[in-house]
């Protein structure tokens, strides 16, 4: 593998990060106790899970978008690159969405977006490096558990503290 294959690498994990870096600027401590004080399915997982998992995600995106890039380049895949940065948009959106304005009304439909998006890009992905597309599969059962977990709460806190 080349520099610029690496440093294309590196940069595309980079990007994928950057929106779990934007999404962490709304789940901080006061959030946490806020969150903790909320109803929440018994299903719900440990705050220590979230972390670990998202990074495995945005791992895991960023290898993705970087296959499909150096196998088509910017140019070969628009549409799939397109949905790419689309989908990293709404993802970070949601926890500004979630924790900063507390609407778990709002998040839930745009959740719902955010996972009909992921799905698209799969399939763009698909048509230019099925790896890349596999790769997004994790992200997307995280997703759907994710809006389910989104739901309940919302059900469970109507009118939110």
């Amino acid at each position: 593998m080349g520099v610029k294959a690496i440093v294309g690498l590196i940069l595309w994990v980079v990007v994928s990060f950057s929106a779990g870096l934007i999404g962490s600027q709304f789940t901080g401590p006061a959030v946490a106790t806020w969150y903790g004080s909320i109803g929440k399915p018994a299903w719900t997982p440990p705050g220590v899970v979230f972390g670990p998992v998202w990074s495995a995600l945005y791992l895991m995106m960023g290898i993705a978008g970087w296959l499909v890039w150096r196998r088509a380049g910017f140019s070969g895949a628009p549409a799939a690159i397109l949905l790419f940065g689309l989908q990293l948009i709404l993802n970070a959106a949601w926890s500004v969405i979630f924790f900063g304005l507390r609407r778990f009304d709002l998040a839930f439909f745009e959740i719902v977006i955010l996972w009909a998006l992921i799905l698209a890009t799969m399939i763009a992905f698909w048509r230019h490096d099925a790896r890349a597309a596999l790769l997004l599969l994790p992200y997307l059962a995280w997703v759907s558990y994710a809006s389910a977990l989104n739901f309940a709460i919302w059900r469970l806190n109507p009118t939110v503290p």
